[in-house]
């Protein structure tokens, strides 16, 4: 049974969340359509520059991605409290970069002063807008409408593109946060549409490890070697990160995602081995520092990256927390809880 969107997205309970949007026609999202012959490959970079730009304008943060040939995933930070921070100006700023205003604020923004009467309707406008700057709906809708407008026109055609709605999976714990990005960053592996995680292209791991990489030679460094040369220690806080996603820091960069970048590396790298067994080079046999420390099974770990989507419905992480959503949510269960 379908349920309402704002059952589904609970600010309370985690400001991370999973998203997936679908074709619905056989035209490709990108990639080769084995039934035209065309390539859509550029359909990939509308996705990623317009996901990138509405990041920068929305109250929300990218922490990965992955753009398959007929879908994408996300996995985002919605961040409340900076929106709620935000002045009226800053929000009619950032509205007025994607859509259409409003007269009122027009009046205000060149300068009348506005009666009490006209301010109360200012403020209910302004407060409207703030909201939907920080509603995934909002950030979604706006990302799937503009693509299907370009592949329409493109296409020469009209119609419906998406296969219905998005749909999204609450991450509730940081055990959940990780599998879920790294069940993203390895979609091309498992896809067997990459042999090296830098040859998954359009995803947030060839992103990160390419400006990694790109840090290295800057300073001097020969060609990085994930399976030789990650360091086993936490990220000095001065190796930059791309600035359009969200940082990893650990303990160092407060607001970050809560892992070490290297560490990170070294996780979907191993992971990456493990689930495409065919896929050339060394496979260590020492577990990743980061499973040992939030005390993730070797095999558990492994089932989740390579099906997460089916081992959770809307909400995933740990038995215990599902089953406190669940609670919360006056539901008798969630699926993966057990």
């Amino acid at each position: 049974m379908t349920r309402a969107r704002n059952a589904l997205i609970d600010l309370s309970a985690t400001p991370y969340y999973h998203l997936i949007a679908r074709c619905v026609r056989r035209a490709f999202l990108c990639g080769e359509d084995k039934y035209s012959g065309k390539n859509f490959d550029h359909r990939r970079e509308w996705l990623v520059e317009r996901m990138k730009l509405l990041s920068s304008v929305f109250a929300i943060e990218i922490a990965a991605y992955a753009i398959m040939s007929n879908h994408y995933h996300l996995v985002v930070k919605v961040n409340k409290q900076t929106a709620l921070d935000w002045s009226d100006d800053d929000v009619i700023k950032r509205w007025y970069q994607l859509y259409n205003g409003d007269s009122l604020v027009d009046r205000y923004i060149s300068g009348e002063v506005l009666d009490d009467a006209a301010m109360t309707f200012f403020n209910e406008i302004v407060s409207k807008w703030r909201s939907r700057l920080y509603d995934i709906s909002w950030y979604m809708k706006n990302l799937n409408e503009f693509i299907a407008k370009e592949a329409n026109k493109e296409d020469n055609c009209t119609g419906k593109y998406w296969e219905g709605r998005y749909k999204s999976q609450a991450l509730l714990d940081e055990s959940a946060l990780l599998s879920c990005m790294a069940y993203v960053d390895l979609n091309p592996i498992r896809a067997n549409m990459g042999n090296t995680l830098e040859e998954s292209d359009f995803t947030s791991i060839q992103e990160r490890l390419l400006h990694f990489k790109t840090q290295i030679k800057d300073n001097k460094k020969t060609q990085l070697n994930l399976s030789q040369s990650i360091p086993q220690k936490d990220d000095p806080a001065h190796i930059s990160q791309p600035t359009e996603l969200k940082p990893f820091g650990g303990e160092h960069i407060a607001g970050s995602i809560p892992f070490s970048l290297l560490d990170y590396f070294e996780l979907v790298d191993w992971s990456g081995r493990h689930v495409h067994p065919k896929k050339k080079g060394y496979i260590s046999h020492s577990i990743p520092r980061v499973l040992v420390t939030l005390n993730i099974e070797e095999t558990v770990w492994l089932e989740q990256v390579q099906s997460f989507r089916r081992q959770y419905a809307n909400f995933a992480g740990s038995k215990h927390a599902l089953r406190q959503q669940a609670a919360k949510n006056d539901v008798k269960w969630y699926k993966g809880a057990g």
